[in-house]
């Protein structure tokens, strides 16, 4: 921060730019705090409206929802290559801009437009996890937390200095949906602490160590798939990890078996049965809860799941329906050959 920074009861001229429900969170808090806090929301940057639906009609972001509904100017440009969006963000003459998820990179003139620079609502604890996907890779890399970092952007992907950092624990149940929605509380909560930080002059800015960097790579559907050779914890952590996108799935005799949750089996779990020598994907066990496949290392219960063509089901009620011969001890899930 080398500009000056406002009076703390200066009205905060804030740019917000985001545009899913992760950067929603954020803004909310903005407007809650707005009064309290003195902030001043000048304008909202989101990405245009996209086609969705069978329909294909053009729908907004949940951050140009929430920013309509609150009468905050909105702006959706492309990018920020024509004279004219940049001169336009000019115009807004902001102390600082907000920018989480927005998916959309920002040049330095950009960068370098309002009075304090811009900062980001990034979820990890950087300098681990940068990029598309921190929450998917911190839980399908067995992360034990992870957490929110309020960080000054720069030109590189992630690599600003860190001006705050609070942890979230990662739990046993965790998937990609729930941490979300952990962490989108937290950046909001974070964000407004930074904010007064940033405006009473107390904010301490911390260098990254680009040697503790770990890239998040965009998630593909492709990588849903599920390798029974890997171990039953791998397994667990890939499934709660992509879930509930892009989800995971395994082949079966009767098509694509969509995988929405399930669980490590422990010795004890099975110290009562009669298992079998084990081999990759082959279902050993059928209790009323769940299926027990073997897998490269250990014991997977597969506990809901989604059969072709039908909705998301139990494995109880999954047994009492038509495909109930696909999950017969002995059988084979994965690739069929």
């Amino acid at each position: 921060m080398t500009a000056q920074s406002p009076h703390p009861t200066t009205p905060l001229r804030i740019i917000f730019a985001g545009t899913p429900d992760f950067a929603a969170a954020s803004l909310q808090a903005l407007i809650d705090n707005a009064t309290d806090k003195h902030y001043d929301i000048i304008g909202i940057y989101t990405q245009p409206d996209r086609p969705s639906g069978r329909g294909q009609k053009l729908v907004a972001s949940p951050v140009k929802q929430l920013g309509v509904s609150h009468s905050i100017p909105v702006f959706q440009p492309q990018n920020f290559k024509q004279k004219e969006a940049l001169q336009q963000l000019a115009d807004l003459k902001a102390d600082i801009m907000v920018v989480a998820a927005y998916g959309i990179i920002l040049p330095q003139t950009v960068l370098d437009t309002p009075k304090l620079g811009c900062i980001n609502v990034h979820a990890s604890l950087l300098p681990r996890w940068r990029g598309a996907a921190p929450i998917h890779r911190a839980l399908i890399a067995g992360d034990k937390e992870t957490g929110i970092t309020i960080m000054q952007m720069d030109a590189g992907l992630d690599t600003g200095d860190m001006l705050l950092k609070t942890s979230c624990p990662i739990t046993p149940e965790d998937t990609s949906g729930s941490l979300h929605d952990k962490l989108s509380l937290q950046g909001g909560e974070c964000l407004v602490t930074a904010l007064e930080a940033i405006k009473a002059g107390t904010i301490a800015a911390e260098k990254q160590d680009d040697d503790q960097a770990i890239y998040a790579s965009k998630l593909t559907k492709q990588e849903g798939e599920l390798d029974w050779s890997a171990s039953a914890i791998e397994l667990d952590l890939k499934i709660r990890g992509l879930s509930p996108w892009p989800g995971t799935y395994t082949e079966t005799e009767q098509g694509v078996l969509k995988i929405h949750r399930a669980k490590c089996l422990g010795s004890a779990d099975l110290a009562s049965k009669d298992v079998p020598q084990k081999e990759a994907g082959k279902v050993i066990a059928i209790e009323k809860e769940h299926i027990a496949v073997a897998t490269g290392d250990g014991v997977l219960a597969i506990q809901e799941i989604q059969l072709p063509g039908s909705k998301r089901l139990s494995i109880r009620d999954a047994m009492n329906g038509k495909f109930k011969t696909l999950f017969q001890v002995g059988n084979f899930l994965g690739k069929i050959t």
